[in-house]
């Protein structure tokens, strides 16, 4: 998987939102505030298409869209993409979160996020 330009991400989150086997025209309709003209909306299609993101079919006159990877799927990577790339570990982008200053409510909310996932890894 690679990560997605944001102009894609957008049309992906449009198509999350929309659901399996969404017509053209819902998806135009989440994407309108950004102006995009038809042409602009199926050139990002294809593109996703072609990434493997995006599946197309066509139904009498019109295509539908149905995402091929899942919201989740795709935040789960692209968080872990973005670590690796700017921080290179948990620890330094926490740190970094850190010298900007973390409130009360914050650390305890890491905490109990911490606290969650060991309770986890230890099923």
């Amino acid at each position: 998987m690679k990560r997605l330009p944001d102009t894609e991400l957008e049309v992906m989150k449009a198509l999350w939102d929309a659901g399996d086997d969404a017509p053209r025209s819902a998806l135009e309709e989440r994407l309108s505030p950004f102006g995009w003209a038809p042409n602009t909306v199926n050139t990002y299609l294809s593109r996703l298409a072609d990434k493997g993101f995006v599946r197309a079919r066509r139904v009498g006159r019109e295509n539908r869209y149905s995402p091929l990877v899942g919201r989740e799927e795709y935040l789960s990577f692209d968080s872990r993409a973005v670590l690796d790339k700017l921080y290179g570990s948990p620890r330094n982008f926490v740190a970094a979160l850190a010298r900007e200053g973390l409130s009360r409510d914050e650390l305890d909310e890491l905490r109990a996020l911490v606290d969650q996932l060991e309770g986890r890894a230890g099923r």
